[in-house]
């Protein structure tokens, strides 16, 4: 490589939009079984904005909005802070990428070079036979720079017409979905639910779910309604409709739950007898109430899923490249303004998901 050095934004530590630092970085060195990747776009999640705050600490109760810069960052830094205990500050983040393969290690496959590709950020160190995973951009370097280091087996050719900013919306939210309706066992005919319809992961949710044959019933708000519906949802209602009085008990085969807090035990009662309810979030609040009678006595399977099955990656690669699924890019934002695209990202006015471009 003829650069030595790339921009990059450097979490500092748990904190607010102050630890994100714009600063020059070392380009990674590969060794064998990796690639150089140089980031095309890089999309805006909320587990970024989680893992700075320190949301995953057992000590944070609070939803994602409550704890973010409206209320005070943390005072110290969280020893359980991010997905695999404390995160490794400094840190660049950034889960989701779509880049140009620029160099392979040693013995690699250098038929991979100039190929446009997207990053499996989910990383099953251990092989697909154990569920220990690491994250890019969480545990370790990620995107929110101009070039990533990566391991061969996780980056995926990728060969359509989207821009490179269409296709930074895919990894984590459409990964994360699909893993999800993969482990809930979604079979043509059902009713699915997906509850926060119009988010990242829940837009590619009703997408993912409507390609499996299924009714999907959407939830979201108001003004978003039109845009969900014209991705798959056959039916939509409001983030304060009466749930139970609009659909009624047991009306719902799987729901798709990554906002719980408070609407959680609606949830179980929504489920049909051996009903299947699959979480990978909570941003209304990570503590919920549960009556176990309402999960026993109607043979109910709770799943939580973070590790994504060998299949799933795959498996969105080609939806992308047969044309069945879409991506809904809300805006693109200079790599430099993070903080102005986490901010606006807080406020859930949109649709889909943000990309930066470095």
């Amino acid at each position: 490589m003829t650069h030595t050095l790339m921009k990059a934004i450097v979490t500092t530590g748990n904190g607010g939009y102050e630890k994100l630092v714009c600063k020059d970085v070392p380009v990674p060195d590969i060794g064998p079984g990796d690639v150089l990747v140089k980031v095309l776009a890089a999309g805006v999640n909320n587990t970024e904005i989680n893992t700075r705050l320190g949301w995953y600490s057992s000590s944070v109760n609070d939803s994602t909005n409550d704890a973010s810069e409206a209320k005070a960052a943390p005072a110290a830094p969280k020893s359980d802070g991010g997905w695999n205990n404390q995160t490794p500050f400094p840190l660049i983040q950034g889960t989701d990428c779509c880049g140009l393969v620029v160099n392979v290690g040693e013995d690699g496959d250098k038929s991979l070079i100039n190929k446009r590709v997207l990053i499996r950020p989910c990383i099953r160190e251990h092989g697909f036979g154990s569920l220990d995973n690491i994250w890019m951009g969480s545990d370790f370097d990620g995107a929110f720079a101009q070039y990533v280091k990566i391991r061969a087996s996780d980056v995926f050719p990728v060969t359509c017409e989207w821009t490179d900013a269409e296709l930074g919306t895919i990894p984590c939210a459409y990964g994360t979905a699909e893993n999800m309706l993969h482990r809930a066992n979604l079979r043509p005919g059902e009713t699915i639910l997906v509850v926060g319809a119009s988010g990242g992961v829940g837009s590619a949710a009703v997408q993912l779910a409507k390609r499996r044959g299924v009714k999907v019933i959407a939830i979201a708000g108001d003004d978003k309604h039109e845009k969900v519906a014209r991705i798959g949802a056959d039916r939509l209602l409001g983030r304060s409709a009466d749930l139970l009085a609009e659909l009624g008990e047991q009306s719902v085969d799987v729901v798709v739950d990554n906002v719980a807090g408070s609407g959680f035990p609606t949830m179980l009662k929504l489920l049909k007898r051996g009903g299947r309810l699959v979480s990978s979030g909570a941003i209304a609040g990570p503590v919920v109430d549960l009556d176990m009678r309402d999960m026993y006595l109607k043979d109910i399977t709770l799943m939580g899923t973070t590790a994504w099955d060998e299949v799933v990656f795959p498996n969105i690669v080609r939806y992308i490249e047969q044309g069945e699924i879409q991506p809904i890019l809300a805006k693109t934002f200079p790599l430099s303004a993070i903080a102005e695209a986490q901010a606006e990202f807080l406020m859930k006015k949109h649709v889909g998901k943000f990309v930066l471009i470095p």
